[in-house]
């Protein structure tokens, strides 16, 4: 039986409850009085119930898609204003033990070199994120107890954290690693870590167990419930995610809000972030082969419809999609991509992108500069903030700043502040020039006065090679 309050994986994300969902939806999809008082109950900024949601996603009306999508701009700008944050991931390990049909990772692949940094070659890849101008890194290793055991990560973050090289330093890491223990999840809290990431993959549980056979992943229930335990181990900045094209999306999406409104009832914090993956083609992998795949009108719908129903939330997209792909969904809610990134083990240090142990095909393959140039040129804020994690501006403490509108206060000068110091350190002359041209004008939608006049002061010390100012 369905309860958001319950422990139990089964229970808060129930299947009966999700198949009277999508019938539920199916019934009212053409219900224009039931769809106008949703969206109108969207325009509150409270979100919506996945219900709710599901009958919004089946609605067909080009009227309603067009209104819908006009409300996600609307209400992303409200949250997150025209700020977009960059990160990067770097791979530790490749090494995994899980039999996941769709990874390339997995076990079984011996097309691939199996590959593990040391902490020179650690230091060696974060310098090269460093140089590119990157601040904030998500790093990822496969499930190997033997060759990516607690330990190892641990001694990763502390390396990482560590490195101070020219001006650039990493300030924020956050963590992609499989399910683990209560007691794992306290060591990466007190490690510092940022925001713990686990994609469900996908919530059908029948589809979950085929397409992990083998392998400790296979436990669908432990994997469900990993951030229950996360929380538990005091981390309170977790992000959600599933891998669009393994299942139906009508029943993927009303999972992953059922997830949501489970955080929230249990924790009284949602997810700090939502991302939104795509299956794509990598070595022994055939996105083909999946017939689950959506179109790009279905994922931008997707998008949008979730800043819609959990609007505090951050949204991640990655390099996975196209420049095309971005410049839409960037619109409609997502408030983090990544940036000149590689998705291979020591890809960093390499002058070529290396493709042999990559877990997926990179579509949008620009240099950093190139992103954060785009970014200004389309009217966005490049943001490498990472100060609300390292003022304690996290947990439920961000979402209170969140959804009463405050963390704007903030926000806009430090996205300014560190696109500044991008612009003094990695860019080229092109980009500084546009960028320069941005921060004068952004200056002028700080709404308090002292705060501006605080930012101008901070931006003249940046160029005068100090750094590392926040609000």
């Amino acid at each position: 039986m369905y309860n958001s309050k319950s422990m139990k994986a089964e229970e808060f994300i129930c299947h009966g409850e999700i198949e009277d969902t999508l019938a539920f939806a199916d019934e009212n999809r053409n219900n224009k009085e039931m769809i106008r008082q949703i969206l109108d109950k969207a325009r509150e900024c409270k979100g919506l119930s996945h219900r709710e949601a599901s009958v919004l996603l089946a609605c067909e009306d080009p009227e309603v898609l067009d209104e819908m999508e006009a409300l996600a701009r609307e209400i992303k700008k409200k949250f997150y204003g025209n700020r977009i944050v960059l990160f990067a991931p770097l791979y530790l390990s490749n090494y995994c033990v899980n039999g996941c049909v769709y990874c390339p990772y997995h076990h079984q692949n011996g097309h691939i070199p199996r590959k593990k940094l040391t902490q020179e070659e650690i230091r060696q890849e974060v310098i090269a994120l460093q140089d590119m101008g990157h601040k904030r890194l998500a790093i990822e290793t496969g499930e190997d107890p033997v060759n990516n055991p607690i330990e190892y990560v641990l001694e990763s973050i502390k390396t990482i954290y560590s490195i101070q090289h020219k001006n650039g330093a990493i300030r924020r890491v956050n963590v992609n690693i499989a399910a683990t223990t209560v007691e794992n999840y306290r060591k990466l809290k007190e490690a510092g870590i940022g925001t713990y990431i686990l994609f469900q993959e996908t919530y059908h549980k029948e589809s979950y167990e085929q397409l992990h056979p083998t392998g400790p992943k296979h436990d669908y229930a432990y994997h469900t419930e990993a951030m229950d335990r996360a929380m538990e181990g005091g981390i309170d900045d977790v992000g959600l995610g599933v891998l669009f094209g393994l299942e139906l999306y009508r029943y993927e999406f009303a999972g992953l809000l059922m997830h949501a409104e489970h955080l929230e009832a249990v924790h009284g914090v949602g997810p700090h972030t939502i991302s939104v993956p795509r299956i794509k083609r990598a070595d022994d992998i055939d996105p083909d082969t999946f017939d689950n795949g959506i179109s790009d009108e279905i994922f931008a719908k997707l998008c949008a419809l979730i800043r819609i129903s959990v609007p505090y939330t951050g949204m991640i997209i990655s390099t996975r999609e196209s420049q095309q792909v971005r410049a839409k969904v960037i619109d409609l809610g997502v408030s983090q991509i990544s940036g000149g990134s590689r998705t291979s083990v020591g890809g960093y240090t390499e002058e070529l992108r290396p493709t042999d142990t990559e877990q997926f095909d990179v579509s949008d393959q620009r240099t950093l500069d190139e992103v954060v140039r785009w970014l200004m040129e389309t009217k966005h804020i490049p943001s490498f903030c990472t100060a609300c994690y390292r003022a304690g501006r996290t947990g439920d403490r961000f979402m209170s700043l969140c959804k009463s509108g405050q963390i704007q206060n903030c926000c806009h000068p430090n996205a300014l502040i560190t696109l500044k110091e991008f612009l003094e350190d990695y860019a080229s002359a092109e980009t500084r020039a546009i960028g320069e041209r941005m921060i004068k004008e952004e200056l002028l939608n700080i709404p308090k006065e002292q705060v501006r006049k605080i930012t101008e002061e901070y931006l003249v010390k940046i160029g005068q090679g100090e750094r590392d100012f926040r609000f």
